[in-house]
């Protein structure tokens, strides 16, 4: 993440920096509202480098020795839920919750989720408006091997029993680890298939018709760039025929106003509910600012 100069020289110099910062929280809420309206459309867009590839290299590494670390704690005795999620065809595939309280994930989240620096917070806000929900915090792991899983949306239109109307449940932000080729099991996204109307139809009998002929977005993603989408949207992971795993760092935020998704999140269980976007960028920035945040210690003391 870009750091803040330290110390300061005057009032003039303070200025300087809020103009400078205001600026700059300006250019990413522009931003965010340009990719929320093509989210809005096509339930998926691509967004350029919200990770540096130093950064991206660093995370990847640091969750493979943590997913031997987290088998072995699961071996010991440590519930599978406060380390693995569930994931379709879970064979050479893992669902790895992420430690917020891990330093690589703390600047990651970061430079993510800054006002001035990023733009995601930015596009959760316009689309989910209010104060939107932490509602997963993991990396998908594809190794060689896995197969191709099947067509499927994360929740149903309008949450759990569609009680929620045509309301928007949950936005999720897929990060590449690493350059993303077709053969390592990119995920395909059918664009516009987030509406009710293609609900519908996937669970009638025109299913096929409609998986025969709906355009399709392939997540061959830059090293460091994101695949971001509505949980909605119809969607599967392809099979990694390739002899490299694929990793994707990934957050959601849940629309407040949603009481059931109908999915659980991949998060984990101490981290249920516990943060909305305002608290995390703001103690996110107190870390960055002094070293750390007391808010989020206290949480981090409380995980397995």
């Amino acid at each position: 993440a870009t750091r803040r100069a330290a110390g300061g020289g005057g009032k003039g110099f303070s200025a300087s920096q809020a103009g400078s910062k205001k600026s700059s929280i300006s250019a990413m809420q522009a931003q965010g509202k340009a990719f929320a309206k093509v989210m809005r459309k096509d339930g998926v867009c691509y967004v350029p480098d919200v990770l540096t590839p130093e950064q991206a290299d660093a995370l990847r590494e640091w969750i493979t020795g943590f997913r031997g670390q987290a088998e072995q704690d699961v071996s010991g005795g440590v519930p599978l839920t406060y380390r693995f999620a569930d994931v379709l065809l879970r064979q050479n595939r893992a669902d790895l919750k992420m430690p917020i309280g891990q330093p690589l994930v703390m600047d990651a989240l970061t430079s993510i989720l800054s006002q001035d620096k990023g733009v995601l917070g930015h596009m959760a806000t316009e689309l989910l408006g209010g104060d939107p929900e932490l509602y997963e915090l993991s990396c998908l792991i594809s190794d060689p091997g896995s197969q191709r899983q099947i067509v499927h949306a994360d929740t149903p239109y309008g949450g759990q029993g569609g009680l929620d109307g045509d309301s928007p449940v949950i936005f999720t932000f897929f990060i590449a680890l690493q350059d993303v080729k077709e053969d390592m099991g990119a995920t395909v996204w059918l664009p516009g298939t987030h509406t009710r109307k293609a609900h519908d139809i996937f669970a009638g009998k025109e299913k096929d018709e409609l998986l025969r002929t709906a355009p399709i977005r392939l997540g061959m993603l830059p090293k460091g760039c994101m695949g971001a989408f509505d949980s909605r949207l119809l969607h599967c992971g392809g099979a990694n025929r390739s002899g490299d795993s694929r990793a994707i760092f990934y957050l959601s935020f849940k629309n407040a106003k949603v009481a059931n998704a109908g999915n659980p999140g991949s998060i984990s269980p101490e981290l249920v509910g516990a943060l909305r976007l305002s608290t995390l960028q703001k103690e996110l920035g107190v870390r960055e600012e002094v070293g750390n945040s007391d808010a989020l210690d206290k949480i981090v003391a409380q995980m397995r």
